[in-house]
């Protein structure tokens, strides 16, 4: 496998992070390391705008830390961008100068515009949300864009983030409830002067991004004693959103750095985040918030993988998204197609018994593309080891329910059973006719997959009659091949395929 060793810096005015890419041949990449400094280059910036002495020597020692391990990682290409705190620093251009010179890193300053599009670049080629205002708060700015359709219609940068606010109020002797109540007031008045965001339309989805919005999340999880541990994708309602706030903005810093799920480094900056979130929920009506695990290292990743997203985002995100898996993995990807093929026949075949509405097809999709990457841990089991890969993937273009859905699918293909004792973990996520759903999927899986057993493609279609008590499947060969070891194979789940579906099942 041809592969390629990229680094992304992405200096931030709290955050100086670093990711490591493999990028693959056909434009697909995956993250293989990360590294994150709390560097604080923005800190007590408002006094005068010069980047302070202290937080640019502690950033220079975090970037030459992060060009040894470029280096001893053998990365071939460094992409370093620098954001809202040199975007306005009088002093930017001595402190590119030190960077350059000390750290051998050439650090690229992006405008706000530039910025807003990498983090519309990460979110829109990882989510399927059609109609969408992404806000994104760093740690000295706020950026919110607004999309239709994969184009941009407005964008918006305020010109603070969670640092800045929390500078910003912070030499006051008041509560820290007082203190929530002016942020918000000040941010209410920045958003004044956007007439746009009165009008976003109701059906749009509010995407937050940014550390601030992942803790959040954890929180929520936390709270919920949510089964899984996901950030991208995670759903907030606006209720739940404001009691977590309610709650936060009460507290002095020493509580609020015991708060589970709260990484210690943001606590003093967290509630000032959360001011911030909540007039922008208040001016547009949103009923929930969805947590965007992409961001802007993201969007630096997709262009320059896949270059073209720049003109066009990726129109399949779920399959560019399963594709990356399936390369990842190394699978066999003549086999994975024939599987996704079969199982879609098998599906629409079946349709008149099963009855499952449309929405299943894509937990089959990503079930039956995915249903051999446990090999690569080990072959015995593997059906198992395959649910555990799908419930800790990053899988793009699926909801948490139907990423857990297609996990017991992909777990049904060795015996057309899925793993019933691991799948009732996440029942708080599941509806009855979704466990229903995944016992007919399964055998779905389990059917095509037996018709490919020879991993030879001998079958390449089916066809059902529906008679009486029995389901009578005709297997559709090249050149009257030999598939009696795929037949019988098939016929192994006859009692299961009785108890889920109430018919015999024959096959010829």
């Amino acid at each position: 496998m041809d592969m390629e060793k990229i680094a992304i810096i992405d200096l931030g005015s709290n955050t100086a992070r670093l990711v490591l890419v493999n990028v693959l041949e056909g434009g697909y990449f995956f993250v293989f390391d990360e590294l994150k400094e709390y560097v604080r280059l923005g800190q007590d910036m408002e006094i005068d705008g010069f980047l302070r002495p202290a937080r640019i020597e502690q950033t220079k020692k975090t970037l030459q830390m992060f060009r040894r391990f470029c280096d001893s990682n053998g990365v071939e290409k460094i992409f370093a961008y620098a954001t809202a705190a040199v975007r306005r620093a009088k002093n930017q251009k001595s402190f590119l100068e030190e960077v350059s010179v000390t750290c051998g890193i050439k650090l690229r300053v992006l405008s706000a515009a530039e910025e807003g599009q990498f983090i519309y670049t990460g979110v829109i080629n990882s989510m399927d949300i059609p109609k969408g205002l992404i806000v994104d708060i760093g740690g000295g700015s706020t950026k919110i864009v607004y999309y239709n359709r994969k184009t941009i219609l407005e964008q918006a940068a305020l010109p603070f983030g969670a640092v800045t606010l929390t500078d910003l109020f912070k030499g006051e002797e008041i509560t820290p409830e007082e203190r929530a109540l002016k942020i918000e007031a000040y941010v209410r008045s920045y958003l004044d002067q956007y007439e746009w965001l009165k009008d976003v339309d109701p059906d749009t989805q509010f995407i937050g991004v940014g550390g601030s919005f992942r803790n959040l999340g954890k929180i929520s999880r936390r709270l919920k004693k949510y089964p899984l541990n996901m950030a991208h994708n995670y759903t907030i309602d606006a209720g739940e959103f404001r009691t977590i706030y309610d709650t936060i903005k009460t507290l002095p810093l020493d509580k609020t750095m015991k708060i589970k799920g709260l990484s210690t480094f943001r606590a003093d900056i967290f509630p000032s985040a959360l001011a911030c979130v909540s007039p922008i929920l208040d001016v547009c009506g949103f009923q929930s918030i969805v947590i965007s695990g992409s961001g802007m290292r993201e969007g630096a990743m997709f262009k320059y993988a896949v270059p073209t997203v720049s003109e066009k985002p990726i129109s399949d995100v779920l399959g560019y998204s399963l594709n990356t898996l399936v390369k990842q993995f190394n699978m066999n990807e003549d086999h994975v197609r024939h599987i996704v093929d079969l199982s879609m026949q098998v599906f629409k075949q079946l349709k008149v018994l099963h009855k499952l509405p449309r929405m299943y097809v894509r937990v089959l999709r990503a079930a039956a593309m995915l249903h051999d990457a446990g090999s690569t841990i080990k072959f015995y089991d593997h059906h198992k080891h395959s649910a555990y890969i799908i419930l800790n993937s990053k899988i793009y273009g699926l909801s948490h329910r139907e990423i857990v859905m297609a996990a017991f699918v992909a777990s049904a293909h060795k015996d057309g059973v899925p793993l019933m004792d691991e799948m009732a973990k996440y029942h708080s996520l599941l509806t009855e006719e979704d466990i229903i759903a995944v016992r007919k999927l399964g055998l779905v899986l389990k059917i095509a997959e037996s018709f490919d057993r020879s991993m030879s493609g001998i079958i390449t279609g089916i066809t059902c009659d529906v008679l009486g008590d029995s389901v009578i499947m005709k297997t559709i060969t090249d050149s009257h091949a030999d598939c009696s070891l795929e037949i019988s194979d098939a016929l192994n789940c006859k009692a299961e395929f009785k108890a889920a579906y109430g018919k015999n099942l024959e096959i010829l």
